[in-house]
This record gives C-alpha cells, structure tokens and sequence, in this order.
C-alpha cells in the first residue's frame, strides 16, 4: 500500500510524534475504578475517568443490565422509529423528563450524537447561532452542520456576548449555546446572566450540561445550581459520565422533542440502545436521587484534592468543579509528567491540542467519588515528586 493518502497519512502521525501531541490509546484490564489494572500494572490510582460517583461498576446497576438482558434480549432490533423502541426507551425518557423537571426528553446514542442531532435540526438559513469559544468539540461540529450564520463570542465574556446578539440582530431566530460545565478548565457558565441577555434580546438557550449531569444541582445539573431550569429552553444530558453508563439526552419542551423525533437525523437513523443500558441507567438514577452520599463524597474528594494541589504549588487554573487541570503550559512536558506519573502509580492523561489551544497543555485531572483519602494522599506524593522533577513546582 503506497498510495498518496497512505503517505499522506504517515506523515500526519509523523508530525504529531515531533510535536509531541502523539497519544496512544490507554487500555485498561480491569473495570473503572479507583485503582485499575493499566498495562499489566495493578493498583494503578486513576485520575482520568468521567466516573464521577462510580456508578460505572455499581452493584445495582450491574444487576440491573444482567436482568434486562435476560428478559428482553441484547439489542433493540432496529432504529427507534421503526421497530427499535421498546418499553423501556420509553420509561427512560420519561424518567429522565421527571429527574430534569421538564415537559419531555429524548434520548441518543451520546451526547456527541445528540448535539449533531439537535442543532442542525433547530436552525436553519437566516437564523444565528452565538456559540462560547470553548465550548466541546460536539457542539462545534454540530454547528458546523447547519446552516445558519454562526457567530463565536469570548470565553464566558458577557460582553462579547452581547455584542454578538447586537450584531444578530437581522437573524430570523437565534440561539445561544454554552456548556455548563468546560470540561478542560472545569469553570462553570455564568447562566443567570446569559439567560437574562438572552430574554433582553429574544434569543433562545441551550445548555449541554455533559460534565454537570450528576454533579451539580443535586444532580440535576448546572441549571438547577442556579434555579434557571425552568427559563432554559434547551438542556443536553450525559448518561455516559456520573451517570456510568452510555447515552446522551435532549431535555426541553414537548414540541421540542416531537420536533427532534421527526427530523434529527443521528435518532432516526441509529439503533436505539440495548435493553442493557437502559435498564443500567435507570437504576443509576434512582441511586443518583435516592444517595445523596455519592455526590457529596464526590466534592468533598474534590476539594481535598484541590486543595492539596494548590498547597503543592500547582496551578489548576480556574476550575470549579471536579475537573481539575494541572497547568504545564508545554506540550512535551505535559507528555512527559503523564509518563512519569504512571511510572509513580498514577493514571493522569495529558491533554494537549487539537483538545486544548497550543501552549495550553495541562494534565487533567479527575477526583472521584470512588477515592479514599489514602488514594488521593498516595497521587498527591506523586505528583510533588513529578512536579519537582520537571520544574513544574
């Protein structure tokens, strides 16, 4: 094979390797955990998963897959709107619209696949769509697929944004779209003034709350840490991070979710989930509503952790939530701390660009409820001996 493309490709991944944003797939051996087994090393303490309540490898919830398996097979049989959707897709959807406290849900294959389901399906030509800089790389991509005009305003600069409604004006409708939680920095929106410029200048609001799902709000997300739920038109859901699971979901109005069902394209056209998934994530979130220990272990994790990097001398930027980057700022170091940590029995990636903006490099880090004290102690060591190593602290 020495076709042009086949060049062209070895030369890509040669040039990754010389700027050191090369990164090999991490395999894991063992479930996700607190202490995993990673390369045939065990006991290796991991600060890398969405994980956040350990709900991945939950007693109930394993139960739960186990008996929908048996009584209702291993997969739906089809796309949901011909013959793939079973009683259970339903009872998820409509107990997913009672934990977000709306009128309705709909449920994709992941939050990726929902945001390129949802934007393109509620914009079109003459509308404007006022996206964050730095929001997830679903939401970019699912503005990339319609075709409405796109303005991108500052990192959680009201004031950019507000010029970008001004400059919107002409636009037959308009949307504001913004994560909730960053999943690089871990900073969270400031939704109670995005909402009020947004009623100020008739535009509408989505929010993907992938990284606040489970975590803010007592669970519910960043909307309800604000009690703004109820003004925002738009929620995205994960069922694949606190949740343990795998999934994404649209939360809004009805019409909202007739709409989606009739034209989102990654819904009509993708298998719905198997009975397995399903019935794991519902027994989640009863374990995520009925426990409220789980989310509460998980900050009282992470502001231990927090505070003990920040005593190190580390910068963690401005994250306000279990995500928790340790700032390097180079691209080869950050590639070397990961490797050097590991070699100290931590799992902590590197995060580098096309991620995060180049000279933006950081190790990003991922307390969770599944931690003790001595695993966090333990990775707290290592990362002062790697730290001082590198120059870092």
């Amino acid at each position: 094979m020495n076709t042009t493309l086949h060049r062209w490709l070895q030369a890509q991944i040669h040039a990754l390797k010389e700027e050191h944003l090369y990164k090999p797939l991490v395999v894991m051996e063992t479930p996700s955990e607190a202490r995993i087994t990673v390369n045939g090393r065990p006991g290796v303490i991991n600060l890398s998963s969405n994980n956040y309540l350990g709900l991945a490898n939950h007693p109930k919830v394993k139960e739960a897959a186990i008996r929908a398996v048996m009584e209702w097979g291993a997969g739906a049989g089809a796309v949901r709107p011909i013959i793939g959707t079973m009683r259970l897709h339903m009872d998820l959807e409509r107990r997913l619209a009672e934990f977000k406290h709306v009128p309705a849900t709909l449920v994709f294959q992941s939050g990726f696949t929902a945001n390129s389901g949802v934007i393109p399906t509620i914009t079109e030509e003459g509308d404007a769509i006022i996206t964050d800089e730095l929001n997830h790389a679903s939401i970019i991509d699912g503005v990339r697929l319609s075709k409405a005009a796109r303005r991108i305003y500052k990192h959680c600069d009201l004031n950019a944004l507000e010029d970008a409604l001004k400059s919107t004006r002409d636009a037959r409708k308009r949307l504001i779209i913004t994560d909730g939680v960053f999943s690089m920095d871990g900073d969270i929106a400031p939704l109670p003034d995005i909402l009020r410029l947004a009623e100020q200048y008739d535009a509408a609001v989505m929010v993907d709350d992938a990284h606040g799902s489970g975590v803010l709000g007592g669970g519910r997300g960043t909307a309800f840490h604000f009690g703004v739920h109820e003004r925002i038109d738009i929620q995205l859901g994960t069922l694949s991070k606190a949740v343990g699971v795998m999934g994404g979901y649209i939360a809004g109005s009805a019409v909202l979710i007739d709409w989606l069902t009739q034209r989102a394209r990654p819904f009509l056209f993708s298998t719905g989930h198997p009975p397995a998934v399903v019935a794991a994530v519902l027994a989640a979130i009863d374990l995520m509503e009925n426990d409220p220990s789980l989310t509460e272990r998980l900050w009282d994790n992470a502001r231990y952790w927090k505070e003990g990097l920040k005593r190190l001398g580390f910068d963690t930027g401005v994250s306000e939530t279990p995500i928790t980057p340790v700032m390097t700022w180079d691209e080869e170091k950050a590639q070397q701390m990961q490797r050097d940590l590991f070699e100290e029995g931590v799992m902590a990636l590197a995060i580098v660009y096309p991620t995060v903006a180049r000279g933006k490099a950081r190790i990003r880090t991922m307390p969770s409820a599944m931690h003790s004290r001595q695993d966090l102690d333990d990775a707290l060591a290592a990362f002062e001996k790697v730290g001082k190593q590198l120059g870092i602290i």
